[in-house]
């Protein structure tokens, strides 16, 4: 059986590309970076508003708890139904799309929760929501 004697190339590896590539990006960022330069000598005057408020986001839904005695609450402040109405609306007038969130106790009578809801009405809010707890067991009894 015939042994090898020749000994096989070892591999290299062709650079060439890899260094066109890297000079085609030096280049491409060069321009990139003169291109902005110039566009910040440009003179321009820019238009002038009048009054200009600073944007903000959305504020967080507004909660109203109804207690079991028929005290009102909004965002954890206790308060009458006339200045929750006043509230409402002082807070719709800042953001137009302002949600609203009822929380009733289960044992409260619904008259309270829906003079909660008349309070919501006469402040315009249109975005209502009522939250509710899923039984986990057996159905509890009516009272």
């Amino acid at each position: 059986m015939p042994l090898k004697t020749q000994q096989d190339e070892h591999p290299t590896l062709n650079l060439t590309p890899m260094i066109d590539v890297v000079f085609l990006l030096i280049i491409f960022f060069m321009v990139a970076t003169s291109f902005s330069k110039m566009e910040h000598d440009i003179d321009l005057e820019l238009p002038e508003v009048a009054a200009a408020a600073a944007m903000t986001s959305a504020p967080k839904q507004r909660v109203v708890s109804v207690h079991a005695d028929g005290a009102v609450a909004l965002d954890g402040e206790a308060m009458a139904l006339e200045e929750l109405t006043q509230r409402l609306s002082q807070a719709r007038s800042e953001y137009p799309e302002l949600s609203v969130v009822i929380r009733g106790d289960a044992t409260c009578a619904f008259q309270h929760v829906a003079e909660s809801l008349a309070a919501c009405k006469d402040a315009k809010i249109s975005e209502l929501g009522v939250t509710v707890r899923v039984a986990t067991g057996t159905q509890s009894s009516v009272r």
